[in-house]
């Protein structure tokens, strides 16, 4: 009996005080948990994310952190935790290659959010489509074409590739070319584009306005015009300009030309 008390109150104190560096490890890892996900909601709330990723990825990041801080209290109760991470760790690695697919367009949709390359509303050219974006999803991203047809396109494919974002600016250019006759007045012809410019309230002054000849083609002069417009008249301006310009030029009874087969009459670059 003798023999006992002692080994006793040794085991007790060895053990207690790693029971008690344990329950320490757990009470503070999860107080760390807990304000890493209190942070990682701010920041996706602050950049308007979508509430189902904020709530996964806050998720996320409390159980991640929290089975560390579990395996590390089992280790310094002298648990061998060497097995528990061999086993996450191939579980995440077979969970990985099964869903890598998934996984990449949800990385994918998470740093689309985050760094906003386009927003919803926006008129896109990404992943070999073209539309107006409807929705963006954690997997994928929703389009809606001119057309009305829906295209529905994996995030990983629209990160994989250039985007082209036709709404990102305030204004946008619209470039045309017009072919003219060998016998037709130059400076007239310059008149008549410069006259359908200024008669349109939607076209910007600033920057202004550039008429000039562009090309001595095998049938034709060609002017380019280049005007800058909001990018929500971009598409008005571009059909009423080749239309009024067509009137006027019949008006003047200047010349247009048979396109040919390396010519072409209207053009939009």
């Amino acid at each position: 009996m003798d023999n006992v008390l002692p080994q006793l109150l040794e085991w007790i104190t060895f053990y207690g005080l790693k029971i008690i560096a344990a329950i320490i490890i757990l009470v503070v890892g999860r107080w760390v948990a807990k304000a890493v996900r209190s942070f990682v909601k701010r920041l996706l709330t602050k950049k308007e994310v979508d509430a189902a990723i904020i709530s996964f990825a806050s998720s996320l990041a409390y159980f991640g952190l929290l089975a560390f801080i579990i395996i590390a209290a089992l280790g310094q109760l002298g648990v061998q935790t060497a097995s528990f991470v061999a086993i996450i760790g191939a579980a995440g690695l077979a969970i990985g290659l099964a869903l890598q697919g998934s996984l990449a367009n949800f990385a994918a949709g998470f740093l689309l959010i985050l760094f906003h390359p386009f927003k919803v509303g926006d008129y896109i050219t990404a992943g070999g489509a073209s539309g107006t974006v409807e929705e963006i999803r954690i997997f994928t991203t929703q389009l809606n074409t001119p057309d009305n047809k829906t295209i529905i396109i994996p995030n990983a494919k629209l990160t994989g590739d250039n985007i082209v974002n036709y709404s990102a600016k305030d204004t946008r250019r619209v470039d045309f070319v017009f072919g003219v006759g060998y016998t037709d007045d130059l400076q007239k012809v310059r008149q008549v584009l410069q006259g359908v410019v200024d008669n349109d309230s939607r076209i910007l002054r600033d920057p202004p306005p550039m008429i000039a000849v562009n090309e001595l083609a095998d049938s034709s002069v060609n002017f380019v015009v280049r005007v800058w417009v909001k990018s929500g008249d971009y598409w008005d301006v571009h059909f009423d300009t080749m239309e009024n310009v067509k009137k006027r030029f019949d008006a003047e009874g200047i010349s247009i030309p048979f396109p040919q087969t390396d010519v072409h009459l209207y053009k939009t670059e």
